[in-house]
């Protein structure tokens, strides 16, 4: 769409119909200058390309989402108007036409050319409106393929993180060392924190490529991973989850809570020795789904490389970005002098069928 080659399309276009017309001439014996229908269609065309390519510069998003109101109380006039308009530009650039007849006023010639040419304009003016609209369901849907292999890229990584306990290769080794320890007190609690782990690291493999999952689904994998936050932090925080019943099948980005939850572990509640609170709250909001990860310790930190580089949360916003784009919102603030809250605001979605199965792993 650079003008240069917009515009230059458009004439050579219009040189072909010349040449077109030049040849039917010469079959019909008809006395036609070859270089008088060069400049003549040149012209037309020209005018047309520079009309279409001004229209699509100021007027393309308004071309690609036009609706059918839009189309007859706007661009419909529009065409009226763009036609007329091309049609008064050449006759002024050709005053010597119409050939054969005596010499006529600048009005007369514009009617008499409007006669002949005015439905021809509006073909011109829609064929051209239908090929910007096509440009612009092409752009759109490549842009939808590059966010969805960004997206597929996106998961394939959140997946590996989980399967290393999200980024923290040294929390599943003293997951194990913990598990090794209490063989040798208490069998049946080291079984349950092994059941545990094999039972996060199951749903994260089954999950597979599935990017939207059900809250329900979601908040099972969150539980599991705090199961064993519990004990490695041995009581030290008390954790609490309030979800509304009306959420519970609502859609949300796979491991889209996970991040935050290791944040608010690692970042605040590992820093405190007792009295450790978490609160994840999941609600309604009119249109919108709520979700709200609130814990305490120290406080939001300056960034440093000793408070780590946010990997876990600039994932998570690049995430929603991606998937709602401005439709959603995200924020982190200090709600007291050591109590920081993370919340995530979402469009309330639901699966098209309540029986499918999202992430095919089962209970």
């Amino acid at each position: 769409m650079h003008p240069l080659v917009f515009i230059s399309g458009a004439t050579s276009l219009g040189f072909l119909f010349a040449l077109q017309e030049w040849i039917h001439a010469r079959l019909w014996n008809m006395q036609l200058t070859l270089s008088l229908l060069l400049k003549a269609w040149g012209a037309q065309y020209f005018i047309w390309g520079v009309l279409c390519w001004i229209g699509w510069w100021t007027l393309r998003s308004h071309i690609y989402n036009a609706g059918w109101k839009k189309l007859l109380l706007f661009f419909f006039p529009l065409s009226i108007v763009v036609s007329v308009l091309e049609e008064a530009i050449w006759v002024s650039l050709f005053p010597h036409i119409p050939i054969g007849k005596p010499p006529m006023p600048f009005l007369q010639r514009l009617s008499f050319q409007l006669d002949a040419e005015f439905f021809d304009n509006l073909v011109i003016f829609w064929s051209a409106f239908v090929l910007f609209r096509s440009i612009g369901y092409y752009l759109r849907f490549r842009e939808k393929e590059r966010i969805a292999t960004q997206l597929k890229s996106q998961l394939v990584h959140a997946q590996m993180r989980a399967l290393r306990m999200q980024l923290n290769p040294h929390f599943l080794f003293n997951t194990m060392n913990g598990i090794s320890s209490l063989m040798r007190v208490d069998v049946a609690a080291a079984d349950l924190m092994l059941e545990q782990l094999s039972r996060l690291l199951r749903i994260t493999l089954h999950r597979g490529d599935a990017q939207f999952i059900p809250l329900s689904d979601e908040m099972e994998f969150i539980e599991m991973y705090l199961a064993m936050q519990d004990r490695r932090y041995s009581g030290r925080v008390r954790q609490t989850m309030n979800v509304d019943p009306g959420v519970h099948d609502a859609l949300v980005p796979s491991m889209i809570l996970q991040p935050i939850v290791e944040n608010a572990y690692a970042h605040g509640l590992s820093r405190i020795a007792s009295n450790g609170l978490l609160s994840i709250e999941a609600e309604q909001r009119g249109h919108a789904l709520q979700l709200s990860v609130t814990n305490n310790g120290v406080g939001i930190l300056p960034p440093s490389p000793a408070n780590g580089n946010g990997v876990g949360l600039s994932n998570v916003r690049e995430r929603l970005l991606m998937h709602y784009g401005s439709e959603h919102s995200f924020s982190m603030s200090q709600l007291d002098s050591d109590r920081v809250q993370v919340v995530i605001t979402l469009p309330l979605r639901f699966a098209a069928s309540p029986n499918e199965q999202i992430t095919g792993y089962g209970a």
